[in-house]
């Protein structure tokens, strides 16, 4: 029996005993209404009343920090950290220049999320390309594993609504994310406060609080992925390298792509600024269609402050204007504002297409 199914029915039991013996009536039901031992078990089975949507999210939680496979990922993943923090650290003693003009006295500890002496990459390299791993390794098995062991029809079978199933698995899975990546974060920053001795500046710190919650944004888009083919294919291994292959794709392949249909749409003779500036645009939202480039420019304009603009067509009186200064954390916020609600948008939509492919499906119990 699932060890859902029974803290399902336990729960539910417990709800039809509260019900019978509220409808005993009478003298002796007014009693024990009014009665200290009354009052205490009211207040003990109300903290023990649970939904069933929690009590699911609660049992895929404690599965997922008990399984092996994120046991050996969270030790990767902490591997790659504690290496990109040891080359910051070299970078940081040699004199690696890590900003431009005053940004770099003001801004240092954020050299910690950036810098690299060249033997290792950064953190947000790590993060960039490890992070997917664990929202790929969350979700490929979410709902074709339960289908196959044959669990999936008997939580159904019990008092709850189907869709809490699924949004059981996709919170559980984005809570134990962010618990890893503000770990992780904090992690580098308090080996940060080691290394160089002072702590970050309120705007340093905010600046680094908003890059792990995109970083959690981003690696929840890609466990809905995986949630939709765990709901679209009924083989664990299948949906698990469906989701590593699109991983590869936007890692990879994706930039190819762009440079090839950029290289064949680039103006040959350009006889006005417009049509440069509509070729640039047209080639800017090809690359932002991938969440990969969307998380690279949103994290890496708030950890460089000095990142003023990320148009790629700037004219000359434009850049002539600008006063060369960092921006302030609002106006970075702004500046990345159009690339998290992007984040967003994706994540909800495969959200959606999983949900909505899921509730559609038929749930029949195994024989």
């Amino acid at each position: 029996m699932s060890a859902w199914a029974e803290k399902l029915r336990e729960l539910m039991r417990g709800v039809f005993r509260r019900q019978a013996g509220g409808a005993g009536g009478g003298e002796s039901a007014a009693a024990r209404e009014t009665g200290p031992a009354a009052d205490s078990e009211s207040a003990g089975a109300s903290e023990r009343a649970l939904s069933p949507f929690w009590v699911m999210v609660q049992k895929e939680f404690g599965d997922h920090v008990r399984s092996w496979r994120f046991i050996i990922l969270l030790a990767i993943i902490t591997l790659a950290c504690i290496g990109s923090i040891y080359a910051a650290v070299t970078a940081l003693r040699e004199g690696v220049p890590l900003l431009s003009g005053d940004a770099e006295n003001e801004y240092l500890f954020l050299s910690m999320f950036t810098v690299s002496d060249g033997t290792l990459p950064n953190f947000l390299t790590f993060l960039s390309f490890l992070a997917p791993l664990i929202g790929v390794a969350l979700g490929f098995d979410a709902v074709n594993a339960e289908r196959n062991k044959g669990t999936l029809s008997r939580v159904l079978s019990q008092p709850v609504y189907r869709d809490d199933f699924l949004n059981a698995k996709f919170v559980a899975g984005l809570l134990l994310i962010a618990v890893v990546i503000f770990s992780l974060g904090f992690l580098v920053m308090g080996m940060g406060l080691l290394t160089i001795g002072y702590p970050p500046t309120p705007e340093e710190f905010f600046r680094i609080l908003l890059v792990l919650f995109i970083t959690t944004v981003y690696v929840g888009l890609w466990l809905n992925l995986s949630i939709f083919f765990s709901v679209r294919f009924r083989q664990a291994a299948t949906s698990a390298l469906a989701g590593i292959a699109v991983w590869i794709f936007f890692l990879v392949f994706y930039d190819m792509i762009v440079n090839l249909i950029g290289t064949a749409l680039a103006p040959v003779n350009a006889v006005s600024i417009k049509e440069v500036q509509s070729y640039a645009n047209l080639i800017m939202f090809l690359t932002r269609i991938s969440p990969a480039e969307l998380f690279r420019e949103a994290a890496s304009t708030l950890l460089f402050p000095d990142v003023r603009t990320l148009n790629p067509f700037v004219t000359q009186d434009q850049a002539y204007l600008a006063i060369s200064a960092p921006l302030s954390f609002g106006q970075s916020t702004l500046l990345v504002w159009p690339h998290i609600v992007a984040l967003i948008a994706e994540t909800a939509l495969v959200f959606a297409a999983s949900y909505v492919l899921f509730m559609r499906q038929e749930i029949r119990s195994r024989h």
